[in-house]
């Protein structure tokens, strides 16, 4: 639950994410396994770093990061998701959380959208379309993700104290 809101991930992507895709502070998921079929890389903040860090301790030996109570042969279901936020007492679904970080990221911290969306896994629409659109952000979007994570802790620690 606590990589959700930090990732960005739509969350099929990261209930079927797996340990191989993890690497040097990045995720990079294949073109198979994305929506729109092209393989994404996803900058890893230090707070997400440390919580997979602490997560391979507990599933590093399974093939996803989220493997099935039913066996590490299948992924986390969709619906144990959806518990596991109902149970922290939530009426969220878990694809809300792109749509909340697409507003503050741009409203409260003044990302560019073509980052964001980037980000997010959104065709990024320019005047020549995809065809000639091979950027990838990475710089950017490593700073991005820092700051978000960073936001969301201040919002954390102002909300407990």
């Amino acid at each position: 639950m606590q990589l959700t809101p930090l990732l960005f991930l739509r969350p099929g992507e990261l209930r079927k994410l797996e340990w191989a895709d993890v690497s040097d502070g990045f995720i990079n998921i294949p073109g198979e396994r994305m929506k729109m079929g092209v393989s994404h890389t996803v900058p890893l903040s230090s707070q997400a770093t440390e919580i997979l860090v602490q997560l391979r301790k507990l599933t590093g030996n399974e093939r996803f990061v989220f493997p099935s109570a039913r066996g590490g042969s299948r992924c986390l279901s969709e619906n144990a998701v959806r518990a596991a936020i109902r149970s922290l007492g939530f009426l969220y679904a878990p694809h809300s959380f792109r749509a909340t970080a697409r507003t503050l990221l741009e409203e409260e911290l003044g990302v560019r959208y073509d980052f964001i969306e980037h980000q997010l896994a959104h065709a990024v629409r320019d005047p020549n379309g995809r065809a000639y659109n091979r950027t990838n952000f990475i710089k950017q979007g490593s700073e991005m993700m820092q700051r978000w994570s960073d936001y969301l802790e201040r919002l954390k620690s102002e909300w407990a104290g």
